[in-house]
């Protein structure tokens, strides 16, 4: 049976944190977490009449949350139009192998699709092999002449 796709809703906050922990071990980066779930709460489902800053999608499988995708809009000044960029995407372990991964890829394209969007993107790591293969398996192909540069922490800081 295919996973039930859903938007996140405040009352999944803990489930969301418990998946980015889930996926920040995975990637080996269980130390760069600093999400809470307030933190969370406020990009997610701002209480100030503000468009969230992203938005969250749960794949349930078997009763439970087997999955995530964690994306936002951002805009294409070539294509003139917006895009859907993936940020995340987890399966729990015990849930690869049934789709799941799929199920949320094709979900947030149709959504880019019915939003308009000229394209969706995400990143990939270098390392992550079974990643790749089922990317490309989707179609995706791979921008090797970008590279991702970026501020954080005090550097970003220094520019306050």
């Amino acid at each position: 049976m295919p996973p039930a796709i859903r938007s996140a809703r405040p009352a999944d906050l803990a489930t969301i944190l418990g998946l980015i922990r889930g996926l920040a071990d995975y990637e080996k980066l269980s130390g760069e977490v600093v999400a809470t779930e307030e933190l969370l709460r406020r990009s997610l489902f701002p209480d100030n009449g503000a468009a969230p800053m992203a938005y969250c999608v749960l794949a349930e499988a078997d009763g439970t949350a087997a999955g995530f995708a964690l994306y936002f809009f951002n805009f294409s000044t070539f294509l003139a139009r917006p895009g859907l960029y993936l940020e995340d995407l987890f399966v729990r372990p015990e849930f690869r192998g049934r789709g799941i991964g799929k199920a949320l890829l094709l979900h947030l394209a149709k959504l880019a699709n019915a939003r308009g969007c000229g394209r969706m993107e995400w990143t990939v790591l270098d390392w992550n092999q079974p990643a790749i293969e089922f990317y490309e398996s989707l179609g995706a192909r791979r921008m090797k002449e970008w590279q991702i540069c970026r501020l954080t922490g005090d550097t970003l800081r220094q520019y306050a």
